[in-house]
């Protein structure tokens, strides 16, 4: 009998990974004791070398669900201690930095869900139950490592049923950090605009009379607040955006049940796989034609985002309100989500009634949103359930690196040690309070993982918020190009050590030019690549403005071909203006002024979209792009001519095909064509793995297209392919090169 130190690396923490140990150590007839530490979980253990052997083989052939283990390391104790039984400790507190992985907030669990049911279960109906496997972990948790007394459970001390539960090693609920019951738990309270009105189960059944009458509610989740109404509602739903002032981005909607889901959507196996996971995310689906829902809760798209219920008071809401609710954060545009009471409270003209509980949100968090292409997760929005997201490092980064991520759809990403940490979604940083949830997040993540940078790297954007911020630190600063950092990322991702053509498409980015890139081809590894190709220049007539008006982007490639003589053109584009704001426009297109030069195929999504009279302003990102696949037909096989003249890829042809075309269906099938025809043509030039990024690629029938037409294609499913997984590239940039 020798004694033995096990340190086991990864999510082992708050996933009933030391309860498993111990179970199986008593199986086995093992002693010794398992804590949790800075490191992960450490363990104590007394045996013999084929005992010893005979554990570590069935930990690894079977650990808890929701665990993944790095690595086990094991070594022999130089002293020797005779242990009489299992335990498990206290977990320690070194200062040292955190290695440990940061559980992920998990739906309700199958049995959870049973008992939750269950009139003769002491937790039937109860909002919070929850156990090893399930429940809010990392929106609750203040400090590592994980125990009850680091997280926002420590407010609420155990009664005596739930502490025997907690110390009965044959209890499901052994040493289950998250529980508690009626009796001993967080509680409900639900306002209206004025005063408390109800506590307890009987506010479920006032929401439900008033989401039946059109009434909108702010419903407090795991990560924040969110409004609810009826999807099938036009007047709750108009009214829901004209108080959030969203005319027409889509919403998303919460069914009961998974069959509900595909009364709404055609699902295949990989997408029912993603939406029925623990991890309980948004999935973006092709929307049903007899789908029972009203056209206000996605305009002019034939996509729809899902999702299940992931908490049981939202499985408790619709068990009585048999339809489908919307669920979409409940702040405006440009704030970050509401996490308290107080917070929700200055929102009050958004919502009818509020319904909180008084257990903490120590990180707010969105709701995840993925996507299915060719059996392959393309994740959109990285937060509730696969956010923090965890990469170990082949070897020791030299430098503590804090990577500070784009403007829009900001993540931070952190790097020590073997570690590489990227946050959830922060948002866009375009106000005071998206600036100030972007530094709580980093200071949280410095917090948690007792992390201070040696150096921190920014996009190249001298106007980027988050470029801004980093200059104005005290510390070494690197900036790299926001298009590498897309390549980067899923290279990274993918492990792939030879060269690779890198297709980044996107709305903008500063190229290294100074112009703004979003069309562009790169050749070389993950720290050596180098532009080959891009998009023809053309002129974003107003700058800014023309981002939300598609019509200019339009008028400018026509100004282009055309010269002055597009004026008298009669298509959709030119009938958006007045002949004296299309002159007043030329002059400014021919004098250069606010006219800055981009290569950007989102912005020729936009002039597609204008000249086929599908939108010609529009109210959010990629809406464009969106309503142009509702025309896409999978039928058309044609495109439109190209040419490539020294790596630029000449549009014009193609823009005088869709001026032509008397059909929008055939106008946007051809285009959608084209641009897969393009990337086909750089990968038969170039014979290499083709890596693609950018938010141009959320778009799933252009992403679907090259999956038909290209085996070795890759592009991020870890973290976002948009600038979500922008802070991932940064790091890995700047890690390549030391």
């Amino acid at each position: 009998m020798k004694n033995y130190h096990l340190t086991i690396r990864g999510t082992v923490q708050g996933v009933g990974f030391r309860p498993f140990l111990y179970r199986l150590a008593k199986k086995l007839q093992i002693n010794g004791r398992v804590w949790n530490s800075h490191l992960g979980v450490e363990m104590f253990v007394q045996s013999s070398p084929s005992e010893l052997e005979n554990f570590l083989t069935q930990l690894r052939a079977d650990p808890p669900p929701l665990s993944k283990i790095d690595d086990i390391h094991c070594q022999i104790m130089e002293s020797q201690t005779d242990f009489s039984e299992m335990t498990i400790d206290q977990s320690s507190r070194e200062e040292s930095a955190h290695y440990a992985t940061t559980p992920l907030d998990t739906g309700v669990c199958k049995k959870c869900k049973e008992e939750l049911f269950d009139p003769s279960n002491r937790r039937y109906l109860y909002p919070f139950i929850n156990c090893a496997e399930c429940g809010p972990r990392y929106t609750i948790l203040k400090a590592l490592p994980y125990d009850r007394e680091q997280s926002s459970m420590s407010s609420f001390k155990l009664c005596k049923k739930c502490r025997e539960e907690y110390e009965n090693p044959d209890n499901r609920r052994f040493h289950a950090q998250g529980i508690s019951c009626p009796e001993c738990g967080p509680r409900i309270t639900l306002y209206d605009r004025h005063s408390k009105i109800s506590e307890g189960g009987r506010s479920i059944d006032i929401i439900v009379k008033a989401l039946k009458e059109g009434k909108i509610i702010a419903l407090k989740g795991v990560g924040g607040f969110h409004l609810i109404c009826d999807a099938t509602h036009t007047r709750a739903i108009e009214d829901l955006r004209e108080r959030k002032k969203r005319p027409s981005k889509p919403f998303a909607v919460m069914v009961r049940e998974m069959q509900d889901a595909k009364k709404l959507t055609e699902l295949n196996a990989h997408e029912e796989s993603l939406l029925g996971s623990s991890r309980k995310p948004i999935l973006i689906a092709q929307l049903k034609k007899d789908a029972k829902l009203s056209t206000q809760v996605a305009p002019n798209i034939d996509k729809l985002g899902v999702m299940l219920p992931y908490t049981p008071l939202q499985l408790m809401l619709l068990a009585r309100f048999d339809k489908p609710v919307i669920v979409t954060s409940a702040n405006l545009s440009d704030s970050p989500l509401c996490a308290t009471f107080e917070e929700i409270k200055n929102y009050s003209h958004l919502w009818d009634l509020c319904l909180d509980h008084d257990l903490e949100i120590h990180h707010r968090c969105d709701d995840s949103v993925v996507m299915s292409v060719g059996n392959k997760t393309v994740l959109l929005r990285s937060a509730r359930g696969y956010a923090p997201t965890h990469f170990r490092l082949p070897s020791a980064v030299r430098k503590n690196t804090l990577s500070t991520g784009a403007n829009q759809k900001n993540t931070i990403a952190i790097s020590f040690k073997e570690h590489m940490i990227i946050s959830p979604h922060i948002g866009d940083l375009t106000s005071v309070e998206s600036m100030e949830h972007f530094e709580r997040s980093l200071h949280a993540f410095e917090s948690l993982y007792r992390f201070a940078p040696d150096r921190i790297v920014s996009d190249k954007h001298p106007l980027y918020e988050s470029t801004k911020w980093a200059k104005a630190q005290k510390c070494e600063m690197i900036q790299v190009q926001h298009h590498k950092t897309h390549i980067a990322s899923a290279i990274f991702e993918h492990h792939l050590k030879e060269e690779v053509l890198g297709v980044a498409f996107d709305g903008s980015g500063y190229g290294d030019d100074g112009e703004i890139w979003g069309g562009e081809f790169f050749r070389g590894t993950g720290d050596n690549l180098k532009r080959i190709g891009h998009f023809r220049y053309f002129k974003l007539l107003g700058g800014e403005s023309a981002i939300k008006e598609p019509r200019r982007i339009a008028l400018s490639l026509l100004f282009s071909l055309y010269g002055k003589e597009a004026i008298q053109l009669k298509n959709p584009t030119t009938a958006a203006f007045s002949q004296s704001e299309m002159e007043t426009l030329y002059l400014l297109y021919e004098k250069g002024i606010n006219a800055p030069l981009s290569s950007s195929v989102g912005r020729l999504f936009d002039a597609i979209a204008s000249m086929t009279g599908i939108c010609q302003k529009i109210s959010y990102e990629g809406e464009s792009g969106l309503r142009m696949e509702s025309f896409y037909d999978a039928n058309i096989t044609q495109s439109y001519p190209f040419e490539v003249i020294n790596g630029e890829i000449d549009w014009s042809m193609m823009i005088k095909g869709v001026l032509e075309e008397a059909n929008q269906t055939q106008a946007v099938s051809k285009f959608f064509n084209t641009l897969a025809e393009i990337i086909y043509y750089f990968y038969k030039q170039e014979h290499l793995k083709v890596v693609v990024g950018g938010g141009v690629f959320q778009n799933k029938t252009l992403l679907g297209l090259l999956s038909g037409k290209i085996e070795d294609l890759y592009w991020n499913e870890k973290v976002p392919l948009n600038d979500g997984g922008v802070s991932m590239g940064q790091s890995a940039l700047v890690l390549e090169k030391g």
